[in-house]
Order: structure tokens, then C-alpha cells, then sequence
């Protein structure tokens, strides 16, 4: 009986340290470089769960509906496509999003998701600080003086995000494909007239 106990808790121990690799907790990442592969996967992983390409991905209509473009994966949304008209009384109790889940307009104007590949136009030249910043503080480039960043990103439910985590994001991310996309800047509410549905 005693052996019996003993291989169980063997095995209920090992179970607990493989899941604990699964999930964040308190687990240190090892960053080495020979662990750099294992570090994008979890990064990865991370991105997708997160749901950052919702909004940070353009889309391609299937039949089944909007999926992200393999294309443009994380590249914000499309600088040369234009926002078309909509009801700015409404954004003013509602929020609205375009097709590709890519703009969003309320109350605060209209937003644009930002570029988050390794191109020098999204998150290329950005330090691994900047980065934590931003999605934890909510500043825009994560820069100390940068402007808030606008909904619908999500930063406030991001703020108790693990360091580990945040290095996981953000090694993947500068592996990503480069894609060169300048998003546009916020529109103001003041500047919304020039959406107005005719």
C-alpha cells in the first residue's frame, strides 16, 4: 500500500510541476538563449489568448466570416484605408468598430489599433520597458510622457500582468513578420463632423 502511495504521489508531484510550466503563476521563465524558441512559443501563445488579434490583426472575409489576414498579422490598421461615414450621435452613447475590428469610435473619437510587428513602424525600435509600459500603464508608445491610450484597448486588465509574461509578448512579437504600416492618428470628437453620415 505503501508503494502504491509513494508512485501516486510521485505522479501527482510530477503533474503539478508539468502543469506549472503551462500556466504563468509564479514560474520564472528561463531566457537564456537556448531557451529563446521556448520563450517566443509562450509568447505566442500568449498574443493569441489575449486576444490581441482581434483588433491588431486586419481582416479577409470568408464564409465564415472576418478572419485575420495571414498577411498582416499584428500590423494595426491599414494606413491607406479610409474610415467610412457612420453616426456620430451615436458614438456618443455607444461604441462602434469598422469591418475589420481594426477602428473604433465613442465618445472619446476614434481610435486605431496600433502596429505591433518588428517593423521600425510598430514595436521594431521599442525597449522591452516601453513595451511593459504600455500595456500596464496604458501609455502610448510606452513612453513615461506618451498620451493614454485610447479604448477599446484593454491595458487596465493588464496592469498585474507578470514580468515573464511580458518578456514572453514581447520576444515573439519583435519575431514577428516586419510589416511597414504607419496607423493613423486618433481622431479627435471635435474632428468627428467630418464623418458624419450624409
Amino acid at each position: 500500500m505503501k508503494k502504491v502511495i509513494s508512485i501516486l504521489s510521485i505522479a501527482a508531484l510530477a503533474a503539478a510541476v508539468f502543469s506549472c510550466g503551462q500556466v504563468s503563476g509564479d514560474v520564472k521563465v528561463n531566457t537564456t538563449a537556448g531557451n529563446q524558441e521556448e520563450l517566443v512559443k509562450r509568447g505566442e501563445y500568449l498574443v493569441t489568448i489575449g486576444g490581441c488579434h482581434d483588433c491588431h490583426s486586419p481582416k479577409k472575409m470568408t464564409e465564415f466570416g472576418p478572419v485575420p489576414d495571414p498577411d498582416l498579422l499584428l500590423s494595426g490598421h491599414p494606413a491607406q484605408m479610409p474610415v467610412g461615414p457612420f453616426d456620430t450621435v451615436t458614438t456618443k452613447s455607444w461604441v462602434l468598430f469598422n469591418m475589420m475590428n481594426t477602428a473604433a469610435a465613442g465618445p472619446w473619437g476614434v481610435s486605431f489599433s496600433a502596429n505591433l510587428t518588428s517593423d521600425a513602424t510598430g514595436i521594431g525600435n521599442w525597449t522591452e520597458d516601453q513595451f511593459k509600459r504600455a500595456i500596464t500603464q496604458g501609455k502610448y508608445k510606452g513612453l513615461a510622457e506618451g498620451r493614454p491610450m485610447l479604448p477599446p484597448m484593454p491595458w487596465p486588465n493588464l496592469v498585474n500582468m507578470k514580468d515573464e509574461d511580458i518578456k514572453a509578448m514581447f520576444v515573439y512579437l519583435k519575431s514577428t513578420k516586419p510589416i511597414r504600416n504607419v496607423v493613423p492618428a486618433p481622431v479627435s470628437p471635435a474632428d468627428l463632423g467630418k464623418y458624419v453620415v450624409k
